[in-house]
């Protein structure tokens, strides 16, 4: 596969195949290098029920959008797959799938699986989720993490444990309870979000607010890998995630795992304070939608506050391991940069840029969390930060021309 080329992006998930779009546009020449194939971790790390948690109408990639029947739902995981599937057809992105990168050295030679590559620039977009984190406690059960869950019935008999109160933990948990078994939940510091609020969806709302605009740097969380999202679901029918109402209809909350004791899980005594956290979070979002509402005059019914249920007991708690046949860990991942041999990464191995260009000149990441705003997650705003650095390719192209 020896080449020299203009552009090599690393990674054809969809904020490589946004970038791949806008730099056809332009008429730059590309290659996009992809290990496995294109999007699959859409496929190979989420799990069967998976949906999203923003509305299809804010679906939105360079040259692409969401124009199925049902714009204030939320595609399925086999959705999502076909939607990006059909951006990929659209304009045949020049994706080589099956080539891995193994290094990444100074002048922009890539060494890969499929022989070298020599590059102008090249733009990292394998996103902020590489290598699953979590500790394998000394238990005689069943252990894996979040991106390895695919559904209950593949989990042995026998109550599970569900560590991490994020987005995947609170969802998995859900989907577990859903199905029948006892669900312990480990609960952290993660706040959360009402599914719909006076009339609309919280996010459709918050986008209109222009808080997915918001920057990092604004929000202090520049570094753009130390807060939690909020959990919600968009899940059928619509609903807010209660924790509270799942402890009340049999899930058994916890607060954060400590550790393990002569067989026997033992957990903090903050489950109560994590509880109250969320809810204030929750109230403080409808706050500012009302505050948005009353300042625009906008017609909208009202609703009563939200008032907290199911009421956790004082104290720690604990849980025999016996009872248990699966702990699933939602504890997040860790970045996996070992072949990126370029000084591109501050003390802790976390990627320095502004906007997502490098202090290494014609370097770029796209698709990593919070990379500019609050919304760099979701698919517009990855579309928004693959066109900013568009520009910024596209002009020094010229220049090296």
């Amino acid at each position: 596969m020896t080449r020299d080329v203009k552009v090599a992006i690393i990674g054809a998930g969809q904020a490589g195949l946004s970038m791949s779009w806008l730099l056809g546009e332009r008429g730059i020449d590309h290659v996009v290098l992809e290990r496995e194939t294109p999007c699959h971790d859409w496929v190979s790390r989420r799990w069967e029920s998976f949906c999203l948690v923003t509305p299809n109408h804010q679906c939105r990639l360079p040259g692409w959008s969401y124009d199925g029947p049902d714009p204030e739902g939320f595609m399925l995981r086999d959705e999502v797959v076909a939607w990006l599937a059909a951006y990929r057809e659209s304009f045949h992105p020049p994706v080589h799938q099956g080539v891995e990168v193994t290094r990444l050295d100074a002048g922009f030679r890539l060494e890969t699986s499929g022989g070298p590559v020599e590059a102008d620039q090249v733009v990292i977009a394998t996103g902020g989720y590489h290598v699953p984190r979590f500790p394998v406690l000394p238990l005689e059960v069943t252990q894996l993490h979040s991106a390895r869950y695919r559904s209950a019935a593949d989990l042995p008999a026998g109550d599970v444990l569900v560590v991490g109160s994020g987005q995947s933990g609170v969802q998995i948990a859900e989907d577990l309870h859903l199905a029948g078994r006892r669900v312990h939940l480990a609960v952290g510091t993660a706040p959360r979000a009402a599914r719909r609020y006076r009339g609309h969806d919280t996010i459709t709302w918050l986008e209109q607010m222009g808080h997915y605009a918001r920057s990092a740097a604004e929000l202090g969380n520049e570094r753009g890998h130390d807060r939690a999202n909020h959990y919600m679901t968009g899940r059928r029918p619509s609903h807010d995630v209660d924790l509270r109402a799942f402890a009340a209809d049999g899930m058994v909350l916890h607060g954060r795992l400590l550790g393990v004791e002569a067989g026997r899980l033992r957990f903090g005594d903050d489950l109560a304070a994590n509880l109250d956290h969320a809810d204030a979070v929750a109230a403080s979002i409808k706050a500012s939608i009302d505050d948005f509402i009353d300042a625009r005059g906008i017609d909208a019914p009202t609703e009563p506050a939200y008032v907290p249920g199911w009421q956790p007991p004082g104290g720690g708690s604990s849980l025999e391991e016996a009872s248990l046949g699966a702990v699933v860990w939602a504890t997040g991942f860790r970045r996996d940069d070992g072949w990126n041999r370029l000084p591109a990464f501050d003390g802790g191995g976390f990627p320095v840029h502004e906007r997502g260009v490098s202090a290494v000149p014609g370097l770029y990441w796209l698709g990593l969390p919070w990379q500019h705003t609050w919304g760099s997650g979701r698919f517009a705003g990855v579309a928004d930060d693959a066109a900013y650095l568009a520009e910024v390719i596209g002009a020094r192209t010229l220049v090296g021309a």
